[in-house]
């Protein structure tokens, strides 16, 4: 995977930062911290601008994540509604959930994604139910471009810092981001094992 992303960078210079940065937003298993990471070398190397590399691969974030935040759009609420009737369960969703996360989108919209951008597997997978409960374009946009900036510049000058050290990176990025989807399987097992639906507040009355 390393060479694949050394040889894009080296013949694509800045447009394969953004390429391959889409890219790994769309197929998640190309490991940001890698892409960045190499490239900040390069940067280190004096054959790329730290700067521009660090532009470069956000603008690729931020295009990879909206590519989700769109297929979110054009899914909806009528269309979860009726997916969650049938499949809520294994979602541990119900209509009560649905509107605590409309809520939480176009009020938190901002903070969630800033922060969501900098946790391993999360930072793809927000955009998604931030397009399905409509958070305001403009303000994915913004804060999507935010929170992949400051990741970027973590790992692209982490990458300029240690030149052709780079496995010091994956030595602690890899055990990292395998804990956090651990936790989030561990997380979501429970859910399924206790969770139950709220009451219909028309059934109560």
């Amino acid at each position: 995977m390393s060479d694949f992303v050394i040889d894009l960078v080296a013949r694509g210079g800045y447009w394969g930062v953004a390429f391959l940065m889409a890219l790994e937003n769309v197929f998640p298993p190309i490991p940001s911290e890698v892409i960045m990471g190499l490239a900040g070398i390069e940067a280190g190397k004096g054959n790329m601008n730290l700067w521009a590399v660090i532009l470069a691969g956000t603008i690729g974030s931020v295009a990879g994540n909206y590519f989700w935040y769109a297929i979110g759009r054009a899914f909806g609420l009528k269309r979860l509604d009726h997916f969650v009737a049938r499949w809520g369960r294994w979602f541990t969703l119900d209509r009560y959930e649905i509107d605590r996360f409309t809520l939480l989108f176009h009020r938190y919209g901002g903070a969630t994604m800033f922060f969501a951008r900098m946790i391993p597997t999360v930072r793809t997978l927000i955009s998604l139910p931030a397009g399905i409960f409509e958070m305001s374009r403009t303000k994915f946009l913004v804060w999507t471009f935010a929170g992949a900036g400051v990741w970027n510049v973590v790992f692209a000058g982490i990458g300029y810092q240690l030149g052709a050290r780079f496995e010091e990176i994956d030595k602690y990025t890899g055990p990292a981001s395998t804990a956090v989807i651990g936790i989030i399987i561990l997380v979501y097992v429970i859910r399924v094992i206790f969770w139950r639906p709220h009451p219909d507040p028309v059934q109560q009355d």
